[in-house]
């Protein structure tokens, strides 16, 4: 693993790279933090994520460690920045697998809405290397890709929180 810089939670408004996407859920924003914590969720929506696995114990918080695998054989070591339930979290990379990425974050907004709540989900980062270059040019696949996550994200919530009617 190599160490990233270690940025607080304004990186995600001032990185030079930033992708901010949002979605409407008819869920609560209690039940979108049930998502959010669930590590087995994860990989159902960020198709990208294949595995999360949290390295602190229970209760969340900031300071709370995760380790998160994706696709490519990209690896992430989280630690929260925020953990404000049911309104804000965010996490950095304290560590990453590919020596590119300098400093990496996310934040996650929640506001509820008459049917449920509003994610904004920003991510933002800094990568050294050649894809300094790439990264300008990249940037309308990552947002379109970023956009799929969340629509994913919409329909995993309303399987996992269908309301059940009996016949």
């Amino acid at each position: 693993m190599h160490p990233c810089r270690l940025v607080d939670v304004d990186f995600v408004d001032t990185a030079r790279y930033r992708y901010r996407n949002s979605v409407d859920l008819a869920i609560t924003p209690e039940q979108l933090f049930e998502v959010l914590a669930d590590a087995e969720s994860w990989p159902h929506w960020a198709k990208v994520i294949t595995k999360v696995t949290w390295t602190s114990p229970e209760p969340r918080g900031v300071g709370t460690t995760r380790v998160v695998d994706m696709r490519g054989g990209l690896v992430g070591d989280e630690e929260f920045l925020l953990w404000e339930p049911p309104t804000r979290m965010a996490f950095r990379f304290n560590a990453s697998s590919e020596k590119t990425v300098q400093a990496f974050a996310e934040r996650y907004d929640v506001e509820p809405t008459p049917e449920g709540c509003r994610l904004t989900w920003t991510l933002a980062l800094d990568v050294a290397g050649p894809s300094r270059h790439v990264m300008p040019l990249g940037k309308p696949v990552m947002n379109l890709t970023f956009r799929w996550f969340l629509k994913r994200l919409r329909r995993y919530t309303d399987e996992r929180y269908a309301v059940t009617t009996g016949s």
